[in-house]
């Protein structure tokens, strides 16, 4: 879940909504500088679903009791975390056997970010579990769709670049830079910066179109609380709002 502050309470926008922007950029991608997404659908699917995995803990989360609102995507514990991570894959797999890999392939991604030597014992033998498991997914997987290795990795780069650019403007983070971003040079860098309410300015542009609106929805959650029976029932009265963010060319 992504919590985005609003005054003095906060936007509740579940991991899936924040997907669905991540869809609608992979769909609305490509340009004479950056090719659009081959096989286009699949990873088109994979950008959309990503977060699959945490669609219905979204409806039920658990409680940061530090700061009486539910835990955020990066406050999860590990063992949750690996959990929600480790299901999303079979939940593709009826739709996309390739979106499914791309998904797989973002999880491993994402645990190889985690600095080991800050967990517990327990907690590293989870991460090195998962991440064995998933890459003997990913290759039976791959071996099965007879998958180009190099298509592949394009794929999982703009599914990340993707899932950033979504972050940032759900957040409303300050700056954001992405690398190695594939485009008919090979790969560069690109720029996210905020450019005034809910608007942003990307550079270089990746869009066909001169201007990209995207949505997602959200839940305003008002209020601190003592019990996650306190925080579900907050957030199933929440009144649902609708965020419209605007990207455009530097």
């Amino acid at each position: 879940m992504l919590l985005r502050e609003q005054g003095d309470a906060v936007l509740a926008i579940g991991q899936a909504s924040h997907a669905w922007i991540s869809g609608q950029l992979a769909r609305a991608w490509g340009n004479q500088r950056f090719p659009t997404p081959e096989p286009r659908e699949e990873v088109c699917l994979g950008a959309e679903q990503h977060d699959i995995g945490m669609a219905e803990w979204d409806l039920r989360p658990t409680l940061n009791r530090e700061t009486g609102l539910p835990h955020s995507f990066i406050e999860l514990p590990v063992e949750t975390h690996i959990g929600l991570w480790a299901a999303a894959p079979n939940k593709l797999l009826s739709q996309s056997r390739y979106a499914a890999l791309l998904v797989s392939m973002h999880g491993t991604a994402l645990q190889a970010r985690r600095n080991l030597a800050s967990l517990s014992a327990a907690d590293r033998r989870l991460v090195t579990r998962y991440v064995d498991d998933q890459r003997s997914l990913q290759a039976s997987l791959a071996h099965a769709l007879g998958a180009d290795s190099e298509q592949l990795a394009r794929g999982q780069r703009l599914l990340w670049a993707w899932d950033g650019i979504s972050l940032a403007v759900c957040l409303r983070w300050p700056s954001l830079e992405l690398s190695g971003i594939p485009d008919t040079a090979g790969a560069g860098t690109m720029m996210l910066a905020p450019a005034g309410a809910d608007r942003f300015t990307i550079d270089p542009w990746p869009f066909a179109a001169e201007r990209l609106e995207v949505r997602c929805d959200g839940r305003l959650l008002e209020g601190r609380f003592d019990s996650e029976r306190q925080l579900h029932a907050a957030l199933d009265r929440a009144p649902g709002v609708g965020l419209t963010l605007t990207l455009a060319p530097r």
